[in-house]
């Protein structure tokens, strides 16, 4: 009677400790996350503000009037500051005085060179027409059977596409690594070795960071956007024609819709036969 009273103890015991070991890291998921990310943002603010508030008057600068610091000062004058620029170099006289300015960086050896490719790269990114950057795929890398996840930047121009083989139809693709996205490698596929995924390049961020413990939400039976590939050529399987997919599709060209259950022929393989086919 006393043994049975001693492990009732102890099991209540131990379902108090694994109570308390839940409540823990329930709060640790909670708390983490939303940790993090204000002190990110809060360290952003301090730094824009700490270069940005040695520059404002002290008449127009309203920590002048109170006790207290005023977070976000600097951030605010910053953005209204691009604002402004931006509208003077939208007219006739901002563009002047911006090519002159450009052309005295041009002169300047090292300088002109840093300065064009940054600006290049910044266009490329922020530019609303821009098509880079907006589409996650799937390539093997670094041999057969391995699968890597990538950005798709752009079709390959100017040298590199001129040298490389016409029939390979390249495009410049990011290989971001593990856990830290921002750097990686650039690589020049061919078109039809790149597998275009449908998740967004936000799914594919996360899924890169998280070092693939958040997988995006997909379901295999939803419509596939109209720029999926035109089916390949057909083969046949039990009596029946299946059609092929292309592995990958082409990142510009449209293509006819092509239905939401459709898959490789390994996949044909492995689906059971109704019953009475035979």
């Amino acid at each position: 009677m006393d043994e049975e009273r001693s492990e009732g103890r102890i099991g209540r015991r131990r379902a108090f400790v694994n109570r308390l070991r839940n409540y823990l890291l329930t709060g640790i998921i909670v708390a983490a996350p939303l940790t993090i990310t204000a002190y990110l943002v809060a360290s952003i603010v301090n730094f824009v503000d700490g270069k940005v508030k040695p520059w404002i008057p002290a008449r127009w600068n309203p920590e002048s009037y109170v006790d207290f610091p005023v977070p976000g000062i600097g951030v605010l004058v910053a953005g209204v500051g691009l604002i402004l620029l931006g509208f003077l170099a939208a007219n006739i006289f901002g563009r002047t005085v911006l090519k002159i300015g450009e052309s005295i960086l041009a002169r300047m050896p090292l300088i002109r060179t840093l300065y064009a490719a940054l600006k290049q790269i910044f266009e490329t990114m922020l530019s609303e027409r821009s098509r880079t950057f907006r589409t996650a795929g799937l390539i093997e890398y670094p041999r057969k059977g391995l699968w890597a996840l990538v950005f798709i930047a752009t079709d390959a121009k100017g040298e590199i596409s001129h040298r490389l083989n016409d029939e390979d139809d390249a495009i410049s693709v990011f290989l971001p690594t593990t856990p830290n996205p921002t750097s990686g490698f650039l690589l020049f596929v061919p078109r039809r070795e790149v597998l275009v995924l449908d998740m967004s390049v936000e799914d594919a961020a996360k899924l890169v960071i998280s070092a693939g413990l958040i997988t995006p939400h997909w379901r295999p039976g939803r419509a596939r956007p109209p720029s999926w590939p035109t089916p390949g050529p057909t083969a046949r399987l039990s009596g029946d024609e299946v059609r092929v997919p292309v592995r990958g599709r082409l990142i510009d060209e449209p293509a006819s819709e092509q239905p939401a259950d459709e898959g490789s022929l390994e996949d044909h393989r492995r689906r059971p036969e109704p019953a009475g086919s035979k």
